[in-house]
């Protein structure tokens, strides 16, 4: 039987009623709580029909030429015909004619075949000077602005500038203070030529590039400026903001020089933010900064300060006003203090949370935890009991401090089997999972986004359950909870969606071999490639681990395993082999401490060096809410909590995750409940991270 023997739970009960709100929590009454039963059935598999072997050569083919109409006509009435077609005319852009695009894009008007080939073929007729077939081409709902700048030209070779065309220009110039395309270069030209630039336009979008930081386009800006003292004056801003650090005293004392110069000094502290906080004072004094200008420049001085956590953190924080705090910089001063061991602050910092934020479950355990270390053991146990409400990270832990079962309320879909086969009959789903199956997935993309847009959300989710019968499991990511800018938390209980399992044999096997846990292997292979075996990173990492090539080069090697290139890491039996086998060998290296090696994984060993030397005598909760970059930070949490949820896949009940962390193999495993809806504490405690620039190497 999965989780705690009835007797278990109520013995655990009658010693948890002793605290009232706590007992409440931890033990509902009986009607409001299921036990989650061991991973749940699924339905038969659905296989939709494999591309034609044919097709897929076909494809390959206009890769090196075109094709002619002959052979294209051979595959007419198959899934993918429209696609193929696409591909061999693309291949001819520079001499089709305009008539055999026209045709194509009547063919299959409102079909995701139609966006791809038109965002081509109207480049192609632009530069082939084309603008008649261009402005037949066009389509309402293109929002590219190099493309819509390109429309303008046409409009321009046709010689029908006028009103519209120039309100359009006019809304492109300043939809941004970043740079715009080189395409928009001819019709602004044009634009400042008619008087359609007046100088309000121009400062205007000035403004939007000094926000933005954007020197280059401010100074582009300033050429066009007819008065030579205010063109000189935003080319003296321009310069400030790529190389702050001259006399402001001569500068007009208006909203723009408080606007520019804050942008500069909030940008000189991401890279040297003591020199920012050098500059800060008389800057202010000379321009009238307000608590505005001064809150943008302090926020950055102390976000890459505490970042990096150098000595002066704590101050920074504390110079920063209260209304340029956001959830993020409330974050980094609890992490400040938690690097110093202060836990009073680190509690003060959470109770200054808004309410929202510190009711996560991420800061709820946190301030329990605080809690505890200050002597309030009633008061961390009743906010443990509100954080193990959640099938994360932090409530996972939250559960073990009271020795509680996990919580997790999976469900299935209702919906009939003959609905799913009803679905794998939809065209837009069968070319979307057909063009997965070829490996391209931008094209598989652009059908699923058109075909899940018209499904109601049972369909989508049967969607989502059909693709990874087909094996494309990460659309149980990106097909679910939030979908298309609506979000649907109710989809969160979907486990098995959200957390396939594939390869389940050669996972135990490798795991076996490797001295590792099973479940964590799986967990890694979900973190990284969600069950992929075709993924590929922007630094070329492969297939279901994110193995790189010269990483599965040296493994390959020590396990005797033959190794014809990179390539070797798309097969997932040999993925696995080696991932596993690093896992091991980081696992090793880091002392046995899984939580080190997932870091180490993630971020490399130089990070990973550094932090250990910052905080070496931190506890392991504590270390990883520490970690500097954002992306291991999560990738941390969110693998060790995989790592439970896998373990329920694989076994029905779990390690513990305050085991798991340390390496602790053989303690004692739990089960899993779902536990009745609590009420919110009033107690403070707090939630999500900082903004990401870099993913990895932003705070």
């Amino acid at each position: 039987m999965l989780g705690y023997s009835r007797s278990m739970l109520k013995r655990a009960c009658l010693l948890l009623l002793s605290i009232p709100l706590l007992g409440a929590l931890a033990c509902p009454a009986r009607a409001q709580v299921q036990a989650a039963a061991t991973p749940l059935l699924q339905r038969p598999p659905v296989q939709i029909p494999a591309p034609d072997p044919a097709l897929k050569a076909a494809l390959d083919a206009t890769r090196r030429g075109g094709l002619d109409d002959l052979v294209l006509a051979g595959f007419s009435g198959q899934p993918l015909a429209g696609w193929l077609e696409f591909a061999a005319l693309r291949a001819r852009f520079d001499s089709l004619p305009p008539a055999r695009g026209a045709a194509f894009l009547a063919a299959h008007k409102g079909e995701p075949v139609a966006a791809a080939f038109r965002a081509e073929w109207l480049p192609a007729l632009a530069r082939r000077n084309e603008w008649p077939a261009f402005l037949e081409a066009w389509s309402s709902a293109i929002d590219d602005p190099a493309l819509r700048c390109l429309r303008l030209q046409a409009l321009m070779a046709m010689d029908r500038v006028d009103a519209a065309w120039t309100t359009e220009a006019q809304a492109l110039w300043r939809s941004s203070g970043a740079s715009l395309p080189a395409q928009c270069d001819a019709p602004f030209a044009l634009l400042a030529a008619r008087g359609g630039l007046p100088d309000a336009l121009r400062w205007e979008r000035f403004d939007k590039a000094a926000d933005a930081a954007q020197g280059a386009v401010m100074r582009s800006i300033a050429r066009g400026f007819a008065n030579p003292a205010d063109a000189a004056q935003a080319q003296a801003w321009a310069a400030y903001l790529d190389a702050p650090g001259g006399d402001v005293s001569a500068w007009p004392k208006n909203a723009r020089s408080r606007l520019v110069a804050a942008a500069a000094l909030a940008k000189l502290a991401k890279s040297n933010p003591d020199r920012a906080e050098a500059l800060l004072p008389g800057v202010a004094q000379a321009l009238g900064f307000g608590e505005a200008e001064l809150g943008r420049v302090r926020y950055q001085v102390a976000l890459w300060t505490v970042a990096s956590y150098l000595p002066d953190a704590a101050r920074r924080l504390a110079a920063v006003p209260e209304s340029a705090y956001d959830d993020s910089l409330r974050e980094w001063r609890v992490r400040e203090a938690l690097a110093r061991a202060d836990w009073p602050a680190a509690l003060d910092a959470i109770a200054r949370m808004p309410e929202a934020q510190r009711n996560d479950s991420r800061w709820l355990y946190f301030a329990a935890r605080l809690r505890e270390l200050t002597g309030d053991v009633a008061g961390a146990r009743a906010l443990y009991a509100q954080a193990a409400q959640k099938a994360d990270f932090h409530g996972f832990l939250a559960a073990d401090r009271l020795d509680l079962p996990y919580a997790l309320c999976p469900r299935t879909l209702e919906a009939p089997l003959a609905a799913k086969q009803a679905l794998a009959r939809d065209p837009g789903l069968v070319r979307a999972i057909q063009l997965f199956q070829l490996d391209r997935r931008g094209w598989a993309g652009r059908e699923w986004n058109a075909a899940v847009a018209r499904l109601d959300p049972i369909q989508r989710q049967l969607a989502v359950e059909l693709a990874q019968d087909n094996g494309w499991f990460d659309r149980g990511v990106f097909g679910l909870v939030n979908v298309g800018g609506k979000r649907y938390p109710d989809e969160q209980q979907l486990y098995l969606l959200r957390f396939p399992l594939h390869h389940a044999e050669r996972i135990r096997r490798e795991a076996a071999r490797n001295g590792l846990d099973p479940a964590w292997v799986a967990a890694e292979i979900r973190a990284e490639s969600v069950f992929d075996p075709r993924a590929r990173s922007s630094a070329d990492a492969r297939g279901l681990m994110q193995v790189l090539p010269a990483t599965g080069a040296a493994i390959a090697k020590s396990l005797g395993l033959g190794w014809k290139g990179g390539d070797d890491l798309y097969d997932p039996d040999t993925n696995i082999a080696i991932g596993s086998a690093y896992l091991r060998q980081l696992l090793d290296r880091y002392g046995g401490q899984p939580y080190r090696a997932i870091a180490g994984y993630n971020a490399g060993p130089a990070p990973l060096a550094r932090w250990l030397a910052q905080r070496p005598t931190l506890d392991p909760d504590f270390w990883i809410e520490t970690i500097g970059y954002k992306e291991t930070r999560d990738y941390v949490a969110r693998v060790l909590s995989f790592s439970t949820l896998y373990d329920w896949r694989l076994s029905g009940d779990a390690l513990r995750l305050s085991d798991r962390l340390l390496g602790r193999s053989n303690g004692p495993r739990k089960g899993f409940t779902c536990p009745a809806p609590a009420a919110a504490s009033t107690t403070p405690a707090a939630a999500p991270a900082p903004p990401a620039q870099d993913a990895r190497k932003r705070p």
